[in-house]
C-alpha cells in the first residue's frame, strides 16, 4: 500500500550541523496495517511522518502510495489522500469554528466549496451519527464552538475530521501526548474503533511503550533512522514491556560502539 524505496534524507547539508535522519531507508506497508512506531528523540519518526504528508522532501529515493510515485508530490497534494493528525489538540481543528463548521470543512477537503456550505443542515444528521460513535455527547453540541471542547474532545473531534474523506493513509503523530492520562485511554480506544471500522492503514507515532504494544498489529522500532525492530502478529502480541525494552537498550548500546 505505501513503499519506501531508498529513502535519504539530510539536513543542513554541508555546515557544522549536519544531520542525515535516512540513509537508503526501505520500508513496505500493507493496507491492513496498523503500525506503531517507537524511538527516542532523533530516531526519525517525525521526519518519517514528515516525509510521508510532504511537509519534507527526500534527497533520493521515492516514494509509493497505492502503485503511484508521490515522492514528489507537494504537502497540499498529498493531503487529498492523507490525514493527519497531531499531538496538540489545536492544530487539528478550528477553534474559533462551531463543530458543525470543522465537520464541514473536512467533509469538503480537497473539493471546491463556497461559504454555503457554513448554513448546509441536510449534513446534520450525518455529522450526528459519525459524532454518537465517540459517545462524548459532540452530537447534541454541533453548533458549540470548537474552542470550547476540552483536549480530549478536540482530538476526539480531529479524528473523526481525519477520517471522514476516507483518506488512503491515517498518520498519528503522538496525538494522545497532551492528555492526561485517563483522557489518553479513552481518545486510544476511540482510535482503534475508528481504525477498525474503516479499515484504515494507519502509522502511529509514540512514545507510549504500553500504547505501542496494546494497539495495532505491528511495531516498528526506529533508531539514527534504522529499523532496530519490526515485528507483527504473534511475535508483537507475545512481547512484554521488560522485553521490548531489555531489547531496545541491547540494541542501542551495541550501535553506541559500532
Amino acid at each position: 500500500m505505501l513503499k519506501f524505496e531508498n529513502i535519504s534524507k539530510t539536513f543542513n547539508k554541508g555546515s557544522a550541523n549536519e544531520q542525515m535522519v535516512f540513509n537508503n531507508f526501505s520500508m513496505d506497508i500493507g493496507k491492513d496495517d496498523f503500525i506503531c512506531v517507537l524511538g527516542s528523540n532523533g530516531a526519525g519518526k517525525s521526519t518519517l511522518l514528515n516525509i510521508i504528508s510532504g511537509k519534507t522532501r527526500v534527497d533520493e529515493g521515492k516514494m509509493i502510495l497505492n502503485g503511484i510515485d508521490v515522492t514528489m508530490d507537494t504537502e497540499y497534494e498529498k493531503c487529498k489522500r492523507i490525514s493527519r493528525i497531531f499531538q496538540d489538540p489545536s492544530l487539528g481543528t478550528n477553534p474559533s469554528m462551531t463543530i458543525y463548521e470543522n465537520l464541514s470543512m473536512a467533509k469538503n477537503k480537497g473539493k471546491r466549496f463556497g461559504l454555503s456550505f457554513l448554513i448546509n443542515k441536510k449534513d446534520e444528521e450525518y455529522f450526528k451519527k459519525i459524532l454518537g460513535v465517540l459517545c462524548l455527547g459532540l452530537e447534541d453540541k454541533l453548533n458549540t464552538p470548537v474552542s470550547q471542547l476540552s483536549g480530549g474532545q478536540r482530538q476526539s473531534l480531529a479524528l473523526i475530521m481525519a477520517v471522514i474523506g476516507e483518506p488512503e493513509l491515517l498518520l498519528l503523530d503522538e496525538h494522545t501526548a497532551a492528555l492526561d492520562p485517563k483522557t489518553s485511554e479513552i481518545v486510544m480506544d476511540i482510535t482503534e474503533k475508528i481504525v477498525k471500522e474503516k479499515g484504515l492503514t494507519t502509522i502511529m507515532v509514540t512514545h507510549n511503550i504500553d500504547h505501542a504494544l496494546k494497539y495495532g498489529n505491528r511495531l516498528i522500532m526506529l533508531h539514527r533512522g534504522n529499523k532496530l525492530i519490526d515485528i507483527s502478529g504473534d511475535a508483537k502480541n507475545s512481547l512484554t514491556k521488560k522485553e521490548l525494552l531489555g531489547l531496545f537498550k541491547d540494541i542501542s548500546d551495541k550501535n553506541l560502539f559500532n
